[in-house]
């Protein structure tokens, strides 16, 4: 066979595959929109982290459904999910695992690993901020390496692994701010907000019914490995790679614009990285297989902003970080 006709026949596969992976994180939508009412842009954000093979951090105050939407997640994924609730009492080893001596009947004294919740496939780590810097250390190294090292034994983590973290804008006496080196572990920081009144009205009737809707299970973990694999097979153009390096490019210090004079330090090639995969996983999520400059548009202020810091200038003049991200998308073009 030609090299042409193998390269046809590879389009062909990747357009087959694609098609079968666009309907299951299709069904996988529908099923959780049908639980978490009012949330669309934060349930397609949280899928395309998944698809993304990243990790979320969900901010927002309590009572958004935070909890609820990784449950469903877990659910509709078939993934095996767990939660941690994070308090500053929380120690490595309690997220980790630990060792263990046990005696056998026959007198026998031996080590044995008991496995933490983090070995799960999706971990809810629930109001991150309230541990101490060392736990938080602890987990945001497994989420760097997918492995944790107890006793100087190497464990890995099942695959696939996501965390998706939520912190708490409120009530910030006691708690421990994640370090702003570390936040970059995350694919995206997704904002939480109030749903609308039309949604509101919907919660109020559905979960407040004798009759409750729940989740169900749309794909199967195959499904989504082999969906995560596509995403990292999907062709972008040579005009959505150049706007995602003009953009992150010029989040830095030192690059040219107005907005630079605000900028403390901006991201780093990871968020090239984490914006390439993200488009890519929103085109998939949409049933497209390329993604677009508006998808670089999209995603721009979730995966950017947990990256960059403002100087003390910017804050006293009341610039923000997600408005100096939208002028600079907007130059974009």
């Amino acid at each position: 066979m030609s090299a042409a006709g193998e390269t046809f026949d590879l389009d062909q596969m990747i357009i087959r595959n694609a098609e079968a992976a666009a309907a299951h994180v299709k069904a996988a939508r529908t099923a959780i929109s049908s639980v978490i009412f009012g949330q669309e842009a934060v349930v397609d954000r949280a899928l395309i982290t998944i698809l993304a093979g990243g990790h979320a951090l969900l901010v927002g105050v309590p009572g958004l459904a935070k909890t609820k939407l990784v449950e469903t997640m877990g659910t509709v994924l078939g993934l095996d999910a767990r939660r941690v609730q994070f308090t500053p009492d929380l120690m490595p080893s309690d997220i980790l695992g630990a060792e263990v001596l046990e005696e056998s009947a026959g007198g026998r004294r031996a080590f044995r690993f008991i496995k933490g919740p983090i070995f799960a496939q999706l971990l809810m780590a629930d109001e991150i901020n309230r541990a101490s810097p060392r736990t938080q250390s602890a987990l945001l190294q497994a989420m760097q390496e997918y492995h944790v090292t107890v006793a100087g034994e190497r464990h890995d983590l099942p695959k696939p692994f996501h965390v998706l973290a939520t912190q708490n804008p409120l009530e910030q006496e006691g708690t421990y701010p994640l370090p702003e080196a570390q936040l970059d572990r995350f694919l995206m920081e997704i904002d939480v907000d109030y749903p609308d009144r039309d949604a509101e009205r919907r919660i109020l009737f559905e979960t407040t019914s004798a009759e409750e809707q729940k989740a169900r299970a749309a794909m199967s973990v195959d499904d989504l490995i082999a969906a995560q694999r596509l995403v990292r097979r999907l062709p972008v153009g040579e005009s959505v790679v150049e706007a995602i390096l003009t953009l992150v490019r010029s989040a830095r210090p030192g690059a040219e614009g107005p907005e630079q004079r605000y900028i403390a330090w901006g991201p780093g090639p990871r968020a090239s990285q984490a914006l390439m995969l993200a488009v890519r996983a929103r085109a998939l999520l949409d049933g497209r297989y390329a993604p677009s400059l508006d998808d670089v548009v999209a995603l721009a202020e979730p995966v950017l902003k947990h990256r960059m810091a403002l100087t003390f200038a910017a804050r006293a003049e009341g610039e923000s970080i997600n408005h100096i991200i939208r002028r600079l998308t907007e130059r974009l073009g």
